[in-house]
């Protein structure tokens, strides 16, 4: 990602912060920010109840292929990467004055350029997310074991630490 795009997003995350209105910490409802890692980009998460949420991610790749790699070439070019998991989250896991829910899930990704072209896998999320009482944000870090199984098999594992808004 170019430096500007970094600035411009880093603005826009900033403006958000400032203007939103207080509210209480988001475990329900949409919520849509910023993820830096493996994928950079934007990432989203739609709460279905109290513990369970779907999550989305679409940005791009430019790290090298971290699967085995048998006889597939990675032609060191971005990619983009979207995926798509079910996480259930458990808010009784850490005893604190603040909510630290730890949670997991299930989910694919796609990943098309660089070589990966038609490129799926299956996903295991394992993370962490803070949920500051009196914002609308949410604060997360995980790690994310992926099953590649097009165009070849083999491990992986992808990363991440992002910000979400919530809009009410």
């Amino acid at each position: 990602m170019k430096m500007k795009m970094k600035i411009l997003l880093a603005l826009v995350l900033g403006m958000v912060i400032i203007l939103a209105k207080p509210v209480a910490a988001q475990d329900h409802g949409f919520g849509l920010g910023f993820v830096l890692g493996e994928p950079t980009g934007l990432s989203a998460k739609l709460w279905t109840s109290r513990v369970n949420a779907f999550d989305f991610g679409l940005g791009v790749s430019v790290g090298g292929d971290r699967i085995s790699k048998h006889d597939y070439y990675y032609n060191g070019e971005g990619r983009v990467h979207f995926h798509m998991d079910y996480l259930w989250h458990s808010f009784s896991a850490i005893n604190s004055t603040e909510r630290f829910p730890l949670y997991y899930g299930i989910g694919g990704r796609y990943n098309s350029g660089g070589g990966y072209d038609g490129s799926f896998g299956v996903r295991g999320v394992f993370g962490i997310a803070w949920l500051p009482r009196s914002t609308p944000l949410d604060v997360f870090v995980e790690l994310v074991p992926v099953f590649q199984l097009t165009p070849f098999t083999g491990f992986g594992i992808d990363a991440g630490l992002g910000i979400r808004y919530f809009f009410n």
